[in-house]
């Protein structure tokens, strides 16, 4: 399977992948520049050239890649290598760049201030959750704003128990929580602190609603459950209160937080479930 089919399963199965291209060639080498292999922890697609140039490329893939980076590898049989002798005669120049899993967010409830933030967030490449009990808030008319978002839009109507499409979200989803009842918020909420893939929690409404739902989830056995719920969401300082203004607010605080994560290197992901 070529490398480009690759990208796609990688994208599917929230995976992250390093592109590795042969970016230049000096002398004789088994594969021209512009060749590309496609490294996930457990699979490779397409080829660089074999040999112990394609394994120390693996190998270093799947590492903790901070940052695109070049490596250059003689090809002759007086260097010493780790997989083997390649004795081609030339030098060839490696790309390694990290595919990072895209990530996902999550906004329970579709009325005015989830619709401006969808707006914004659709504008961006990660997967976005679009979830709401009522069925009007998520017809095709409504999200025709969307149309040509740049992230994937992932629509989920249910009519009841909202709270079940936590267990149906990528690893690390940022959950927002804004729908129109406060008792599917307070589910949600509770739900979310159970489940052990959600990433961040934010909830929107006033100093009141976080008081008044921190006593309700301590009664529900969550202890401290606000030091992993923010509460009210979005950027302090921003205090405007037009549904607008309030989804810049929360959509800054939480591009803030994806980038920290983007920040920290890990070695290649295993498929999330």
């Amino acid at each position: 399977m070529d490398w480009l089919s690759g990208i796609e399963q990688l994208r599917r199965r929230h995976e992250s992948g390093v592109l590795v291209t042969v970016a230049a060639v000096r002398g004789h080498a088994p594969r021209e520049a512009g060749a590309k292999m496609l490294v996930s922890q457990h699979e490779t697609w397409g080829t660089v050239g074999g040999g112990n140039l394609e394994a120390v490329a693996i190998e270093r893939a799947r590492g903790a890649l901070p940052a695109p980076e070049l490596i250059t590898l003689s090809l002759n049989d007086k260097v010493p290598t780790q997989h083997g002798v390649q004795c081609c005669g030339g030098e060839v120049t490696l790309l390694l760049e990290p595919l990072n899993v895209a990530p996902a967010v999550a906004i329970f409830g579709i009325g005015h201030v989830g619709m401006e933030l969808a707006r914004i967030m659709a504008r961006h490449d990660l997967d976005l959750h679009l979830v709401d009990t009522r069925a009007g808030q998520l017809s095709p008319e409504r999200l025709a704003p969307l149309h040509d978002a740049r992230a994937r839009v992932r629509v989920h109507a249910v009519p009841i128990a909202p709270e079940q499409v936590l267990a149906e979200l990528p690893q690390g989803t940022h959950v927002l929580v804004m729908t129109h009842d406060h008792a599917e918020d307070l589910a949600i909420c509770d739900q979310a602190l159970r489940t052990a893939r959600v990433g961040s929690i934010g909830l929107i409404g006033s100093t009141a609603k976080r008081g008044n739902f921190r006593r309700r989830l301590e009664d529900a056995g969550h202890p401290d459950p606000l030091s992993r719920i923010r509460c009210p969401v979005g950027i302090p300082t921003v205090t405007g209160k037009n549904p607008a203004t309030v989804a810049v607010s929360v959509a800054a605080e939480l591009l803030v937080l994806m980038q920290a994560e983007l920040r920290t290197p890990e070695p290649l992901a295993a498929p999330r479930p």
